[in-house]
């Protein structure tokens, strides 16, 4: 356990304000839980009950929705620290989203909503962090939703990286690299796009000298011209 919890994972709403030993205490309650990347795997399914929370440890995780229609629409990248979940704890209902391995291995630590109910009644603050990562998530989803509506597709495809890179970049001595994981038609849906836009986009980005493209990664090399775009 001591080798996927660090202080990456101990960032996480649940964790904060505990001290060390209610730290290693909750830990002990939670079970680790591992995913391979896999056509159908999936760590919850839409609709189905939802009755625990995720830390993710390791690896990163996507929160996709199904259209009637079978399409797809990709709400959020997760990685190391972020918390899924969280939701059935307030409002024990059906699962919003499907959660699917987006790397090719994701471990995560797990808590029964039943177990975790009892430890906010011991730790009640550790319930107002937890409704504040509820509330900087409504934040983030208004504002993908006014993307959506007022933002053309390069501005949203310029958001969605600049959005990456602060939570998955890493400083380097050409850029920020920025290893998200995502397929050509994974980052489409991400910002609400066709694929061909989206590519299109990328590339002006790339020719204007703004980044660099990798396979499922790019090197963000202007970011204050794509804070601009973005605007």
């Amino acid at each position: 356990m001591d080798s996927v919890v660090d202080d990456v994972v101990l960032r996480a709403p649940i964790f904060a304000g505990l001290d060390r030993q209610a730290t290693a205490a909750l830990i002990d309650m939670m079970t680790t839980v591992e995913l391979e990347r896999g056509d159908g795997v999936t760590l919850f399914d839409e609709a189905e009950p939802g009755d625990r929370l995720y830390v993710v440890c390791e690896g990163k995780i996507k929160l996709v929705r199904h259209a009637g229609d079978g399409r797809e629409n990709l709400l959020t990248v997760l990685g190391p620290g972020d918390m899924l979940g969280e939701l059935s704890l307030f409002d024990p209902g059906p699962r919003t989203s499907s959660a699917m391995p987006l790397t090719d291995t994701v471990v995560l630590l797990t808590l029964d909503r039943e177990r975790l109910t009892a430890w906010l009644h011991e730790n009640p603050t550790v319930a107002l962090h937890l409704l504040q990562a509820l509330a900087h998530r409504l934040r983030r989803t208004t504002e993908t939703l006014s993307d959506l509506m007022f933002s053309d597709v390069p501005g949203r495809v310029a958001r969605a990286l600049l959005d990456l890179s602060e939570r998955f970049g890493e400083p380097t001595a050409e850029g920020i690299h920025v290893n998200h994981d995502l397929t050509q038609v994974e980052l489409a849906q991400l910002v609400g796009a066709s694929r061909e836009t989206v590519n299109k986009s990328l590339g002006e980005f790339a020719q204007r000298g703004w980044l660099v493209r990798e396979p499922r990664a790019v090197i963000l090399l202007d970011v204050e011209r794509l804070e601009n775009r973005a605007r």
